[in-house]
C-alpha cells in the first residue's frame, strides 16, 4: 500500500469492491466499515467513488496529496477524490470532451465538502497567469459566499446546502480555466420564516449579528439572535465547529473578490437586516381585520427599505383586487397578513440570492471556451418526521439524479453490450423511472400536473386547496400508481431511497409561489435604486396564460439539468452518511445497509465485474493510443478497427481482455487499460525528453555565446587571446562540486558554486603548488592538501582552506597583456597571491559579474606586463615585494625564470587582443570535453611547472599506478635545475580525496596479490532512456548493462558498449 496511507499501514478491506469475494450488502457494509474505522473514507467500485463522511478533518487533503495524484493512474495511489478529479481533468484535455461529476447522497453525507475538494484540486493543477488566477479566485470564493446565503444547520447536517447548484468551470484547449457559470435552483425559501427544532435559519443571519462592526450594528438596528422572531423559533443559535465571526469576514472578502462595490455590499446586508426586522411585525385582530400588534416594529424595516411606513402597513394588511374592471380593497385577517409578510421576506431573500449568483457569474463570464467540467452539488434525499412541499421537490430532483446513475451505469451499459453484439448475461436491477413519471408526467398527469391544476383554480382563495389536491389525486389515474398511497392528510411515495410520507398542508400555497402585485409595487416605490432593481416586473401589463408554479419550475430545471449532464462524460461520487450522531467512528449498521441497498451498490458491483471497464469508439481509441506504434503515429492510414487491433497486438494484450463491437472497442479489466495508459505516458515522456534535450542544447548554445561575448568584453583590446579557447563554452564548475563533500564542507550551506577549477599557486619563492580555486557569490577559496602530523590519523592527507578572500576585500586583479594564464590577486591590507588558471578569462568574467552585483560597481582589473606584488611575511623576515615581468617569447607554453626577487615569464604571441568569439559553437562544446580540459590539461600544465621547482605536496606521495597521462602542450616548461620525482597532479588530488576517507596511507605500500575477480553484476533496461548529460548512458529497452556501482542518489554507475556512465536505477532490473 502506498501514498498517504503509508507503507506500513495494515490492510483495511479492499480498495475496489469489485474484488470482494462475496457480492452481498453485508459484505459491502463490512468492507466500508473496516476502512472507515481506519480513517480510509474512500473506496472504489470501478470508476465510481464511494465516500463515507468521517465527521472530522482528515489529513490527506494537502498540497502534497495534490502533487501525488496529479497525472497518475487511479491504481497507482489509494482511492481518493483527487484521483477521480484528475482523471476527469485529463480526459477533458486529452479527449476534448465536456466532463461532469455527479455527487449524490442523502443530507449530511458530505456532498458539499466533496465538491469543494474537487474545485480546489482543479484550480491547483490547472495553469494560467493573473487573469486565470482571478477566475480561480472567483470560483473558490463563491463557496463561502453562497454557503453563507444558501446553507443552514438542519437536524441532520450542520452545514446543509439548502439549494442546488451546478458549477460549470470553463476551460481553454490546454486545460486553463478561463471562465465559469453557476446554475442554482430549489432554494428553500421557507426556511427564512420558519425552522424545525434544533435547526437554524440560513447562516448569513447569524454571521451578520456576530461579525458586523459596532457601527454597522447600530446603523442596521441589530441585536442578539433571540431578539428576532425569524431566528428564535428553534432556540438554536450556535453550531459546533462553526465560527460565525470568521465566516462573516470570509463572506465579506468573497464579496470583494467577485466585484461587489461597497455600496452594493451594504445594501445586501441591509436587506438581510430588514428581513429580520420585518419578521418581528406581528398582527392582531382589530374589528375582524388585521392590524400591527406594535407599529414601532415597522419603523426599521421601512427605513431600511426606503419606503413609507404607512404604505408598508397598508400593503401588509390588505391588497387591491380587480374584478370586471373595478378595483376593490380586500382587508386581511391576522393569518393572511402574516402570510403576506412572510411572502415578501421570502421573495426578497430569494431575489438577493439570485443577484449574488448572477454577480458571481458576471465576475467570471466568458464566451470563448473549448470545454467544461461541471460539478453538481445538490442537497440530498430527505426523510423527516414531517415532510412538506420542500422535501417533495428535493426528493424529486434526487430521484432524477438516481435515474441518471441507473441509466448510465446499469441500464445503458447493459443495453450497449446488447446493441454492440458483446457477449453478456443480463443483471436485474430496480429502475426508478416509474417513480419519476409518477411525479413529473404530463400525460397521464402526475402529481405535479394535478397540483398545478388545483392551483390554477385557487385564485386568491387558499382555504381548502390542499384538501382539493388530495381529492384530485384520489380520482386521478396516476402513472406508477403502485408506488403511491393516499391517506387523509397527505400521501406516500415509494422513492428509490425508501417510503416517504408527505403532509399535504401548505402544498398548494407554496406551489403557487406568487407575490401580490401590491407588494411588488411597494418595493418599486423605494428610494434605494438597488432595491428597486430586484423587482423588474411590469405590473401594469396583463400576463397571458397560467402563472408558472414552483413545481413546474423545478420539473423544468431538473430536466434541463439532466440534459446538460447527459451531454458530458460523467464521473460519480456516492456519499454515504454512517450515523445520525455526526460523530467520527460511530457506525450505524442498519442505516448503512439501507443506503447500500437503495444506492444500488450491489448491482453496480455485479455489472462492473461482469462487464468491461473501458469502451471507446474505434476512431477515438486510435487517436488516443496511436503514439504506441510507429505505424499508427502520427497518423494511421488504415481502417479504425484494424488500427485498434494493431495497437492491441503491439502491446501484447491477451485476446480475452478485449472485444470488438459494432462501433466501439471494449476492454475488460482496468489493469489492461492501465497497461495502455502507462505505455502511452512513457512514449510521451520520451518525446518530451527529446524536446527538452533539443531546447536545452539550443538554450545552452545561446547562453554560451552570450557568456563568450561577455568574457570577450572583459579583456577586449587589453589582453591577447589563446588559440583554440576563444570559442569554448563556459562550464563554471569543472570539479563536479556536487560529488565533492570534502570541498563543499568549507562553503556555507546551499551556497551556489559560481566557478570551480584546479589551479597552480606560486609562493614568495615562486614554488608551485596545486590548489582548488572556488568562487561563490561572495567569496573566493583556495583549498589545498596537508598531512596530519600528529594523532591516530598521522600521515592522513586532508583538504584545508589555504586562503579565503571576500570579493569586496579584493583591491584589484592584475593580468598581463599576453596570452598567458597568470593572475595576481591584490588584497586590501594583506599579501597578494599569484596563481595560474587555464580558465582565467571565465574566472574574470564571473568575478566581474558577482563583484558588480555585490558592490554595485565594476571591479578593478589591471592589464600590465610589469606587475609588483606584496608577499607574505614569514618568521622574522619582512614581507617585501616581488616583481613579475611578462616578455614576448616563442610558442604557446609559458617559460618561467625566477631570479632573486623577480619572476620572468615569456610566451609567444597569441591572437590579437581585439579578437572576438565567432557565433559558431565548437564541435566539442559539451560538458565532458570541457571538463576533461580541467581534469587533465590544467593538471598536466601545472605538473610540468612543479618538476622544475622545489618539492611541493607531491614529493612525499607514492608514484601513481597505471600509464602516465600525456602532457598538455600549453603547460609551462621546467625552470630550475633541481630534479624531483615526476608525479601526476591528477593523482595528487585523487590521493587527497581518497585520503580524506581514510583509505590511503603515506609512503609506498608493499605489493599485494591481485584479488580474485568479482563476478559481473548485470542489469536489464526495462525502459528506453535518453541521456540528459554527457556523463549519462543512453539505454534502449532490453539493453544489458554491467553494474559497477549502486548509489543512494538513485543514479547507478555502469558500463554499456565499452562506455562507462550513469543511469537511473528505476529504468532497469537486476538479472
Amino acid at each position: 500500500m502506498s501514498g498517504w496511507q503509508g507503507k506500513t499501514v495494515k490492510k483495511s478491506g479492499v480498495e475496489d469492491m469489485t474484488l470482494l469475494t462475496q457480492i452481498k450488502e453485508a459484505a459491502i457494509c463490512e468492507n466500508l466499515k473496516k476502512r472507515y474505522l481506519d480513517d480510509l473514507i474512500f473506496t472504489y467500485i470501478g470508476p465510481v467513488l464511494i465516500s463515507v463522511n468521517p465527521f472530522k478533518a482528515m489529513p490527506y487533503f494537502t498540497d502534497n496529496e495534490i502533487g501525488q495524484y496529479q497525472g497518475c493512474a487511479s491504481y497507482e495511489n489509494p482511492p481518493h477524490i483527487y484521483a477521480v478529479t484528475d482523471n476527469m481533468f485529463r480526459n477533458m484535455v486529452i479527449d476534448k470532451e465536456p466532463q461532469c461529476v455527479i455527487i449524490s447522497g442523502e443530507s449530511g453525507a458530505g456532498k458539499t465538502v466533496a465538491a469543494k475538494f474537487i474545485m480546489n484540486y482543479i484550480t491547483k493543477v490547472s495553469g494560467g497567469g493573473d487573469a486565470v488566477q482571478r477566475v480561480k479566485d472567483v470560483i473558490l470564493q463563491s463557496n463561502p459566499l453562497l454557503e453563507a446565503f444558501g446553507n443552514a444547520k438542519t437536524s441532520r447536517n450542520n452545514n446543509s446546502s439548502r439549494f442546488g447548484k451546478y458549477v460549470e468551470m470553463q476551460f481553454a484547449g490546454g486545460g486553463t480555466p478561463i471562465g465559469g457559470k453557476i446554475s442554482q435552483f430549489l432554494l428553500e425559501k421557507s426556511r427564512v420564516v420558519s425552522q424545525n427544532p434544533s435547526e437554524r435559519n440560513f447562516h448569513i443571519f447569524y454571521q451578520l449579528l456576530a461579525g458586523a462592526t459596532d457601527s454597522d450594528k447600530e446603523a442596521l438596528g441589530l441585536s442578539t439572535p433571540d431578539y428576532f422572531y425569524y431566528l428564535n423559533q428553534s432556540g438554536t443559535y450556535t453550531v459546533d465547529g462553526i465560527c460565525d465571526i470568521d465566516d462573516y469576514n470570509e463572506m465579506r472578502s468573497a464579496m470583494n473578490t467577485i466585484g461587489l462595490t461597497a455600496d452594493e455590499q451594504y445594501y445586501v446586508i441591509s436587506i438581510v437586516a430588514a428581513i429580520l426586522h420585518l419578521g418581528n411585525v406581528s398582527f392582531v385582530e382589530n374589528g375582524n381585520y388585521a392590524a400591527p400588534a406594535d407599529a414601532t416594529y415597522l419603523q426599521f424595516p421601512s427605513y431600511l427599505f426606503g419606503i413609507d411606513e404607512t404604505q408598508l402597513t397598508t400593503k401588509l394588511t390588505s391588497r387591491v383586487m380587480t374584478v370586471r374592471g373595478e378595483s376593490t380593497d380586500v382587508l386581511f385577517n391576522p393569518e393572511q397578513a402574516g402570510q403576506a409578510r412572510d411572502a415578501l421576506t421570502k421573495s426578497l431573500y430569494a431575489r438577493v440570492f439570485d443577484l449574488l449568483v448572477e454577480s458571481v457569474n458576471q465576475a467570471m463570464t466568458t464566451k470563448n471556451f473549448d470545454n467544461t467540467i461541471g460539478v453538481l452539488d445538490i442537497y440530498g434525499f430527505e426523510i423527516f418526521k414531517k415532510n412538506g412541499f420542500e422535501q417533495f421537490c428535493i426528493n424529486f430532483v434526487n430521484e432524477k439524479l438516481q435515474q441518471i446513475f441507473i441509466e448510465l451505469t446499469l441500464k445503458a451499459e447493459q443495453d450497449e453490450y446488447v446493441s454492440e453484439g458483446i457477449k453478456w448475461t443480463p443483471i436485474d436491477f430496480f429502475n426508478n423511472k416509474v417513480v419519476c413519471e409518477l411525479i413529473e408526467s404530463k400525460k397521464p398527469p402526475g402529481i405535479v400536473s394535478v397540483m398545478d391544476d388545483v392551483c390554477a383554480t385557487m385564485h386568491a382563495q387558499t382555504d381548502g386547496a390542499d384538501s382539493k389536491l388530495l381529492e384530485k389525486l384520489m380520482g386521478a389515474t396516476l402513472p406508477g400508481a403502485n408506488h403511491f398511497n393516499l391517506f387523509s392528510a397527505g400521501f406516500t411515495v415509494q422513492h428509490y431511497a425508501g417510503k416517504v410520507t408527505y403532509d399535504a398542508e401548505g402544498f398548494c400555497e407554496r406551489n403557487r409561489d406568487v407575490l401580490f402585485t401590491d407588494l411588488i409595487e411597494l418595493m418599486q416605490s423605494s428610494n434605494i435604486p438597488f432595491l428597486v432593481s430586484l423587482f423588474p416586473e411590469k405590473t401594469k401589463e396583463k400576463s397571458k396564460g397560467r402563472p408558472t408554479t414552483f413545481g413546474s419550475k423545478i420539473r423544468t430545471q431538473a430536466n434541463v439539468l439532466v440534459d446538460t449532464l447527459m451531454k458530458c462524460q460523467p464521473s460519480y461520487v456516492r456519499c454515504i452518511k454512517p450515523n445520525e450522531t455526526k460523530k467520527p467512528h460511530d457506525w450505524d449498521e442498519n442505516r448503512m445497509k439501507h443506503q447500500v441497498e437503495y444506492l444500488g451498490l450491489k448491482e453496480n458491483i455485479r455489472v462492473r465485474r461482469a462487464g468491461f471497464a473501458y469502451r471507446r469508439p474505434f476512431e477515438k481509441f486510435v487517436q488516443r493510443f496511436a503514439i504506441l506504434t510507429p505505424e499508427t503515429w502520427p497518423k494511421w492510414h488504415g481502417g479504425a478497427i484494424d488500427g485498434c487491433k494493431h495497437i492491441l497486438s503491439a502491446v501484447h494484450m491477451e485476446p480475452d481482455q478485449w472485444q470488438v463491437g459494432t462501433s466501439k472497442l471494449f476492454i475488460k479489466n482496468p489493469e489492461s487499460l492501465f497497461l495502455l495508459e502507462e505505455s502511452r505516458d512513457r512514449k510521451f515522456d520520451g518525446f518530451a525528453r527529446v524536446i527538452q534535450k533539443s531546447y536545452r542544447a539550443y538554450k545552452g548554445r545561446k547562453d554560451a555565446l552570450q557568456r563568450r561575448e561577455e568574457a570577450s568584453a572583459v579583456v577586449f583590446n587589453r589582453k591577447q587571446r589563446r588559440r583554440g579557447t576563444i570559442n569554448r563554452n563556459f562550464v563554471g564548475d569543472y570539479l563536479g562540486m556536487e560529488d565533492k563533500p570534502q570541498l563543499r564542507q568549507f562553503l556555507p550551506k546551499r551556497m551556489k558554486v559560481e566557478f570551480a577549477a584546479i589551479c597552480t599557486k606560486y609562493d614568495r619563492r615562486f614554488k608551485a603548488a596545486d590548489r582548488y580555486l572556488i568562487m561563490t557569490a561572495k567569496e573566493i577559496y583556495l583549498i589545498g592538501a596537508e598531512k596530519i602530523k600528529k594523532g591516530p590519523e598521522k600521515g592522513k592527507i586532508v583538504e584545508v582552506v589555504k586562503r579565503q578572500l571576500a570579493l569586496n576585500n579584493l583591491q584589484s586583479i592584475s593580468v598581463s597583456e599576453l596570452q598567458d594564464d597568470f593572475m595576481i590577486f591584490h588584497v586590501k591590507g594583506e599579501y597578494d597571491t599569484l596563481i595560474e588558471c587555464l580558465f582565467k578569462t571565465e574566472f574574470l568574467t564571473v568575478y566581474t559579474k558577482k563583484y558588480e552585483a555585490l558592490e554595485g560597481s565594476k571591479p578593478t582589473i589591471n592589464f600590465s606586463n610589469n606587475i609588483s606584488m606584496t608577499i607574505k611575511k614569514e618568521g622574522w623576515g619582512g614581507g617585501g615585494t616581488r616583481s613579475v615581468i611578462f616578455q614576448r617569447g616563442t610558442g604557446d607554453a609559458a617559460l618561467l625564470k625566477p631570479s632573486g626577487k623577480g619572476l620572468a615569464i615569456s610566451i609567444g604571441d597569441g591572437l590579437p587582443s581585439n579578437t572576438r568569439p565567432s557565433n559558431k559553437p565548437l564541435a566539442s562544446s559539451n560538458r565532458a570535453s570541457v571538463t576533461s580540459m580541467s581534469g587533465k590539461s590544467s593538471r598536466n600544465s601545472s605538473q610540468r611547472k612543479r618538476q622544475s621547482v622545489n618539492k611541493s605536496l607531491s614529493s612525499s606521495r607514492p608514484s601513481p599506478s597505471g600509464a602516465k597521462p600525456n602532457i598538455h602542450k600549453s603547460g609551462a616548461k621546467g625552470l630550475a635545475k633541481t630534479t624531483v620525482a615526476e608525479v601526476d597532479d591528477a593523482d595528487i588530488f585523487q590521493q587527497q580525496q581518497s585520503s580524506s576517507t581514510g583509505r590511503a596511507k603515506p609512503g609506498r605500500p608493499p605489493p599485494k596479490p591481485s584479488p580474485a575477480s568479482k563476478p559481473k553484476v548485470m542489469v536489464k533496461a526495462i525502459y528506453a532512456y535518453e541521456p540528459q548529460d554527457a556523463e549519462e548512458l543512453a539505454l534502449n529497452e532490453n539493453d544489458m548493462i554491467e553494474l559497477l556501482e549502486e548509489r543512494d542518489s538513485g543514479w547507478w554507475k555502469g558500463k554499456l558498449n565499452g562506455k562507462t556512465g550513469l543511469f537511473p536505477y528505476n529504468y532497469v532490473e537486476k538479472v
